[in-house]
């Protein structure tokens, strides 16, 4: 059967998709860059990226550039808002195993937050990727 929506041969773009070139392109290239930081960091504790971790980091230095502290609960529920469907245990064993390799913290007040040399990691995005891990 024919469906003139889908392309025949690969070679031509549907005729009903407007194409604007700026739309959502430095929204695209801050969120790549965001992530691009936390690939690095994961790299300098020895961890391989994957896509919790990115998000559950994300999560954590959205709340603290909003002076906001997360739990595992407060991290679950913004990953949902996101529409990112990870259970609730699958966010709190991601969030154990950054804490035990010391990419983030656990505050007294149960909440989590980067750890010290994390931020520094971050903030100064060596080139290299070496390994940093004290």
């Amino acid at each position: 059967m024919y469906n003139s929506h889908l392309p025949t041969d690969g070679s031509r773009a549907s005729k009903g998709i407007a194409m604007n070139p700026g739309a959502g392109m430095f929204e695209h290239r801050t969120e790549r860059h965001a992530n691009e930081r936390i690939r690095v960091l994961l790299k300098s504790f020895g961890l391989r990226t994957s896509l919790i971790r990115l998000k559950v980091i994300d999560a954590l230095l959205s709340a603290a550039e909003s002076e906001r502290s997360l739990g595992v609960r407060g991290v679950h529920t913004h990953l949902l808002d996101l529409d990112i469907p990870l259970s609730f245990l699958s966010v709190r064993e991601v969030l154990k195993r950054l804490c035990t390799e010391g990419v983030i913290t656990l505050n007294p007040d149960k909440s989590y937050s980067l750890h010290p040399q994390a931020i520094a990691i971050l903030c100064s995005e060596p080139a290299s990727g070496a390994s940093l891990k004290a």
